[in-house]
């Protein structure tokens, strides 16, 4: 009897079970489960993200790589152009500056030349007063210098 009480409580316990318990508690399990699911799904989805994004930075990191090479072999063409136009007007200017003393140094030349004419001229007249021992008049003495300078 006590045998069959239990059986009975038995019975009851396992219909009350499978009745009240056992189907939120396997809602709750295949909840779980499905979360679970969507949060390995998620991961995998992520890290594809993630390697696409990573081919993505390493495409734009390899294209500014080539225009940083880009800018930096117009930025030495330039200053060879630059270097090379300097040359030229420093060549330009010093062709002016040797043209400007070469100007300098003929003026200068032709004054000397004039300078030792006269006094050449002087000196010739002293010469031939001595020779003389007379002296020249003044009118007399400018037409002997002037004859002599176009003379020399």
């Amino acid at each position: 009897m006590t045998f069959l009480g239990q059986l009975i409580s038995f019975v009851i316990l396992i219909v009350f079970t499978m009745k009240f318990i056992w189907p939120p508690l396997i809602a709750a399990i295949e909840a779980r489960q499905q979360k679970i699911a969507e949060g390995l799904a998620a991961a995998d989805n992520s890290q594809k993200t993630l390697a696409a994004a990573q081919e993505a930075a390493d495409g734009e990191l390899k294209a500014a790589r080539v225009k940083a090479n880009e800018i930096i072999d117009q930025a030495h063409q330039r200053a060879t152009q630059i270097l090379e136009q300097a040359k030229t007007e420093a060549v330009a200017e010093a062709g002016r500056q040797k043209e400007l003393a070469q100007t300098e140094i003929d003026a200068a030349t032709t004054r000397a030349r004039e300078e030792l004419r006269k006094h050449v001229s002087a000196l010739a007249v002293s010469g031939a007063e001595k020779l003389l021992k007379k002296e020249i008049d003044a009118s007399t003495h400018k037409s002997l210098l002037d004859e002599l300078a176009a003379q020399l």
